[in-house]
């Protein structure tokens, strides 16, 4: 849901980078699981400039808020909202088979990254590739089957 950043302040705030669609409502998915097995509840979430910074419960100085720093803030999978039709959790994803057209593997999907103009699917196989996460290079999805097919771009912009 969200990875805690650097120590904002000396009252315990942490910077925060969420993976959530409406930053801001963090809260309403409290208590959080850190990787260690300890649960922490965000008390405040406020933007500050382009990112967020947060209140945890019991954090309250700047020394507390570094011990938390680059941990995770995750939920069970039970509490999180039904994703809209053609709409998918990057968890759901990752872990997928991907096939090319004709059917044959191209590799797995590793992880889905947003670097601003659109999400990629990073395949990991024989060749590593990044495909856009569009319907023309993404046409078929099967959850049930494992898999998706993908049939990437030939060329990529300002290749020649």
């Amino acid at each position: 849901m969200a990875q805690i950043g650097a120590p904002h302040g000396v009252r315990g705030a942490v910077k925060l980078t969420a993976f959530t669609e409406a930053p801001l409502d963090l809260r309403r998915y409290n208590p959080f699981s850190l990787p260690d097995g300890r649960t922490v509840r965000l008390l405040k979430v406020e933007a500050i400039g382009k990112g967020f910074v947060a209140r945890i419960e019991g954090v309250d100085d700047r020394d507390a808020a570094g011990t938390l720093t680059n941990q995770t803030l995750s939920v069970p999978r039970a509490r999180l909202p039904r994703p809209d039709e053609d709409e998918f959790y990057h968890v759901d994803l990752i872990g997928l088979t991907a096939l090319w057209p004709d059917g044959r593997p191209a590799g797995t999907v590793r992880a889905v990254h947003d670097f601003g103009a659109g999400e990629l699917l990073e395949i990991a196989g024989d060749t590593a590739l990044m495909v856009p996460f569009t319907r023309a290079a993404v046409p078929t999805i099967d959850f049930d089957a494992g898999t998706l097919t993908i049939d990437p771009p030939e060329t990529v912009a300002g290749e020649e």
